[in-house]
């Protein structure tokens, strides 16, 4: 999998998490609570403290991005449906409202075409939602994907939410992680090399059981899953399967995985978010989140995700 995997990007990650937990850390001493309030569910956020109330809290808590301006009145409609529902998740996810008339380079970085427009930033990787005011259930079914997948690929729980909180407290740092994992994940290494994959994957899923948050056995997880899918694949099969049958997203699911672990990224991206734009329901959100999970192997830093990151919003939206 060399030349696919960025590392930048795991260290990018790495960096994000301990700023995070090293504010928490000197809020706790200077007294700091251990949870949050209800108020700070939902907060304003600006340019100036975009890194922080964002970047920052997302690898604590997946943070949900509401993109609206007061002149638009399908705004009106969905952001009171999203605070309501931040504070019914209870802590699961953090909302973040952008004015787009005083951040318009907020609303440039992530390619917002048109608002409402809600994006998410899970572990520092921004990826959209929807746009316009969708209805509550799909909002809530799209929320329900996001938790879970910020759980089971990032380790990120959620924040402790107290009503008796003081609004604006941060949260104490977060228990030292149980380690060192160095011999565990070399033998996952090297079971990768001698063709273990069940070993590699066991390896990786035993460190992230004691330590959720390891991004080096995260980032190994997904690469050894990607390299399991494919194994027993017969490519000539799968790729006259994806060409006879476009409408079959199963089959271009298939032929994606061929074409990142061939090292071609942007066809397996390019075939992905083509499925998405073609398809709907449960289909589509297949295709959406096995592209995510092919982001993650190739590294949120790479040029090739940020592009195939528009080419999904355009997509979707």
């Amino acid at each position: 999998m060399s030349g696919v995997v960025d590392l930048a990007a795991v260290k990018a990650a790495q960096e994000a998490k301990a700023k995070a937990e090293q504010a928490r850390a000197e809020a706790a001493r200077q007294g700091g609570g251990g949870a949050v309030s209800p108020a700070d569910l939902v907060v304003d956020v600006d340019e100036a403290g975009f890194e922080t109330d964002v970047l920052q809290r997302s690898t604590e808590v997946p943070v949900v991005i509401d993109f609206w301006a007061e002149w638009c009145q399908p705004c009106k409609q969905l952001s009171p449906i999203l605070e309501r529902l931040a504070l019914e998740y209870n802590g699961r996810f953090v909302l973040a409202k952008i004015d787009v008339d005083a951040n318009q380079m907020l609303m440039q970085q992530f390619g917002v075409q048109g608002i409402p427009a809600v994006f998410a930033v899970v572990a520092g990787q921004a990826l959209p939602l929807f746009q316009g005011a969708a209805p509550e259930q799909q909002i809530r079914d799209t929320l329900d994907q996001l938790v879970q997948v910020a759980e089971q690929r990032f380790g990120l729980t959620g924040l402790t939410v107290d009503p008796d909180a003081e609004p604006g407290a941060v949260p104490a740092a977060a228990p030292a992680p149980v380690g060192p994992y160095d011999a565990t994940l070399e033998a996952a290494v090297q079971a990768l090399d001698a063709g273990d994959l069940g070993g590699a994957i066991q390896a990786y899923k035993n460190v992230l059981a004691e330590d959720p948050g390891n991004t080096e056995a995260k980032l190994g997880l997904v690469q050894a899953e990607l390299l399991q899918r494919v194994q027993d694949l017969d490519p000539q099969k799968v790729r006259t399967e994806a060409a006879d049958k476009p409408a079959d997203v199963a089959a271009q699911i298939a032929a994606a995985d061929l074409d990142l672990v061939g090292g071609h990224v942007e066809d397996a991206f390019g075939r992905l978010v083509e499925t998405v734009r073609r398809t709907a329901g449960e289909d589509r959100d297949a295709a959406r989140l096995r592209l995510l999970e092919l982001f993650e192997v190739v590294g949120a830093e790479d040029p090739r995700v940020t592009a195939a990151r528009r080419a999904l919003a355009r997509a979707l939206f």
